[in-house]
């Protein structure tokens, strides 16, 4: 069994022994600070940060791509109404963990939705720890992030 067959096994046995969750992006829960959706259709991710999101709430998150499927998909990452909890030491595990997934194959682009200027600052230091080859660009607002994602990949025309 290869790595990404390892870590899919590992992630899937957390997920029937009940200690992985995939919030609902469409929820209205203030106990659960990242929402996200996976559409296998559009193969796209879009997620949603409300109140304080922390490490282990993006690491839940990054595992649910990784037992999905999803790491090659579009993403949104939108911290429009979230406050991060994260600290410098938590974006070098996240550096790492991104470090890791780009041996298993592409990673899709990343738009990431940061409004203020601390939001901005850390998902500029996210970019620098994370290196993969895939695009990646920061935005104020989530329509501009979309319109991005939504646009023809560079040297590739509209079809």
């Amino acid at each position: 069994m290869g790595k990404r067959g390892a870590c899919r096994n590992l992630l899937t046995r957390m997920k029937l022994a009940g200690k992985f969750r995939r919030p609902d992006i469409n929820a209205r829960s203030v106990d659960v600070p990242l929402n996200w959706k996976i559409s296998h259709a559009d193969r796209s991710v879009e997620a949603a940060g409300t109140g304080h999101v922390g490490l282990q709430d993006i690491e839940g998150y990054f595992d649910d791509l990784m037992v999905s499927g999803a790491l090659p998909y579009r993403k949104l990452f939108d911290t429009t109404h979230a406050t991060s909890t994260v600290s410098d030491a938590d974006m070098m595990l996240l550096g790492a963990r991104m470090s890791a997934y780009k041996g298993l194959g592409p990673l899709g682009p990343l738009a990431i939705v940061a409004p203020t200027s601390a939001l901005h600052a850390q998902a500029m230091l996210f970019a620098a720890l994370a290196p993969a080859d895939r695009p990646l660009k920061i935005f104020k607002t989530v329509a501009a992030a979309r319109k991005w994602l939504d646009a023809p990949p560079e040297g590739e025309e509209a079809r």
